[in-house]
Order: structure tokens, then C-alpha cells, then sequence
């Protein structure tokens, strides 16, 4: 047995952390209390002046598809052969012996939504694993768990520069709405005749997991929100860049944020409006709202930091870079 003593608790039910004694067995916490009294064959931990956490989770990633160690040998993360794949799953692309995986145990990260990147406007489907073990049939927690879609800069310059569809932002709506409505009839349709292609899709029509939307400028934002509304289906908003510009519409809609990275550069003219402010914003007006690092965009240790400085609303640029460095 294991008890850590003295420890301020973060339980993710009180408002407010406890200060607390806290039993583990077994690897399971079994006892959470004021004064709890060790006997013989307990190691003891005392946690005095220290915070105890649950594990955190980076709501997405592309940890052990894009490895640590990133080359043009390791980054698989993109199928960019056909801007339509949403039969991809990410438990097939990813290594468990990534480095990063021992990172992310090391900063607290026990779970990782993980799945394929940004180039196609269907991507295929993210899994929710454990970030420890060898085996990732032996560490999956749900799979599927979102079907990845992505809007604007990233699919244009996969395919539009090839002079093949989608060219436009216009043109990834598109091919998103078709696709999703040939799902839709399939499903309505009752259709005997199976169709791989489409099957991927039944999760996300019986409303057991969401579109996971690659969004960073306001108009993506508001198109992701629009085709989830027109076909009644879950949403997340992931990166949400410009949330903060319309951080009142995104909390009416509904659809929970997954803001970040914001330790990342303003590589692309999308992200031109990038802040720090951003999960304030949008919590401050009655949003949901998580943080990803967007591994490996920023390293995936660095997630723990973005939470601890968003939960002290200390969220700016000059207090992160006084924590990192």
C-alpha cells in the first residue's frame, strides 16, 4: 500500500482543493481523508506543500504517429492520398516505444486522444489511450473516439495546390457535407449491402462520439459548428485559435473548445491572431474548454504547465515564458 500525506487534493469534484491524507491499493485510490494512519507495510509519501492532481489528458495529439524523434521516416500522421479517408485508425499508426510516451507518463499525462493530422478534410478516426504499457491494443480506452475533420489552410495546400478538389474553403465544405450525407442516407437507408467506407461513420450518427474539427480562423469555426448543427452531430473545436474573437457565439453553440498550442510559433496566416487569452475568454462567457499541446507542435510536458498557469488565470505570454524557463 501506498499513502501520500499532507498533499493539497485536486479531486475534480469540490469547487476547491482539500488538504488531505490519500490511500492507494493495489494501484486504486481506496481512501480519501483528513488523518489516515499507516500501518506496518504502507510506504508512506509526505506530500506537505505539494499539489496532487488527477492524470492529465492532452484532448489531442498525434503522440506515437508523429514520433519524437521526427523525420520524414516517423511523421505518418497524414494520408495525404485521397482528401476523404475517414477508414483510417490511429491504433494502427502508433508506435508505443515512442520516447514521448515516456515524457508524458513523467509530467503526469496517464491519457491522450491521439489520431491523424490535418491534410485530409476527412481524416480517420482518433482513439483515446492510456500513455503507458507496450501494447496498444492493451492501452486503448475508447476507439473510436472522433472522427477527424479539418477546414482551411492545411487541406488547400495539401490538395488545391495540385489543382485537385478542395482548392478553397468552399471546396472543404463541400466535400465534408457530400460525404457526410451519403453517410446519413446509408444509415437512414437501412442498406443491407454493407459499405466499409461508410461504416466508420455508425459511432458517430448513434451520437457515441463526435467530429473532431480541426478549426483556427473565426469562418472555420463557424462552418464546423454549421454542418455538425445541419446533420445533428457531436463537435469539438480543436485549436480554436480565434475563440477569444467569438468566444460568446462559440458558447451558444454548444460545442466544447480544445484550445492550443498556444506554446507554438505563428507559422501560417491562420494563427495570425494566436493568444494567451484564449481558454480565458472562452471560460469566462460560460464556454467548455480543454488544452492540447498539439504534440509534438509543442512537446506534450508541456501540458501540465498551460493547465496549472490557466487555473491561476496567470495565462499570458510572459508568464509562460518566466515557467519554461
Amino acid at each position: 500500500m501506498l499513502l501520500i500525506q499532507h498533499g493539497t487534493l485536486h479531486t475534480m469534484e469540490a469547487d476547491n482543493p482539500i488538504r488531505a491524507d490519500m490511500l492507494i491499493r493495489d494501484g486504486k485510490i481506496t481512501k480519501i481523508d483528513r488523518n489516515i494512519h499507516p500501518n506496518k507495510n504502507t510506504k508512506v509519501i509526505n506530500a506537505e506543500g505539494l499539489h496532487i492532481y488527477p492524470g492529465f489528458i492532452d484532448a489531442h495529439s498525434h503522440i506515437g504517429i508523429a514520433e519524437e524523434q521526427t523525420t520524414a521516416q516517423t511523421d505518418y500522421s497524414n494520408e495525404g492520398t485521397d482528401p476523404i479517408t475517414p477508414f483510417i485508425r490511429a491504433i494502427d499508426g502508433i508506435n508505443p516505444m515512442d520516447s514521448a510516451f515516456h515524457n508524458a507518463l513523467a509530467a503526469g499525462i496517464t491519457g491522450v486522444m491521439v489520431g491523424p493530422g490535418s491534410s485530409n478534410p476527412i481524416g480517420g478516426q482518433f482513439a483515446f489511450i492510456k500513455t503507458y504499457g507496450r501494447c496498444v491494443d492493451d492501452r486503448i480506452v475508447l476507439a473510436p473516439a472522433a472522427i477527424k475533420v479539418a477546414f482551411g489552410e492545411n487541406p488547400m495546400s495539401t490538395y488545391g495546390v495540385n489543382g485537385t478538389t478542395p482548392a478553397t474553403r468552399m471546396g472543404i465544405a463541400s466535400v465534408i457535407r457530400e460525404e457526410l450525407f451519403r453517410a446519413q442516407q446509408y444509415f437512414e437507408n437501412g442498406d443491407a449491402q454493407k459499405d466499409y467506407r461508410l461504416e466508420c461513420y455508425r459511432e458517430l450518427f448513434a451520437g457515441e462520439i463526435p467530429l473532431k474539427a480541426h478549426v483556427h480562423r473565426a469562418d472555420d469555426i463557424f462552418t464546423a459548428i454549421r454542418i455538425a448543427k445541419e446533420f445533428g452531430l457531436g463537435l469539438t473545436l480543436d485549436h480554436c485559435t480565434e475563440g477569444h474573437l467569438i468566444a460568446e457565439e462559440i458558447a451558444a453553440s454548444g460545442f466544447p473548445a480544445i484550445v492550443g498550442p498556444s506554446l507554438a510559433s505563428r507559422t501560417k496566416d491562420e494563427v495570425a491572431y494566436s493568444d494567451f487569452k484564449t481558454p480565458g475568454g472562452l471560460h469566462k462567457v460560460g464556454g467548455s474548454v480543454a488544452l492540447t499541446t498539439d504534440h509534438p507542435v509543442s512537446r506534450i510536458q508541456y501540458l501540465p504547465l498551460c493547465a496549472s498557469l490557466a487555473a491561476k488565470e496567470e495565462w499570458s505570454e510572459q508568464s509562460a515564458l518566466r515557467a519554461i524557463t
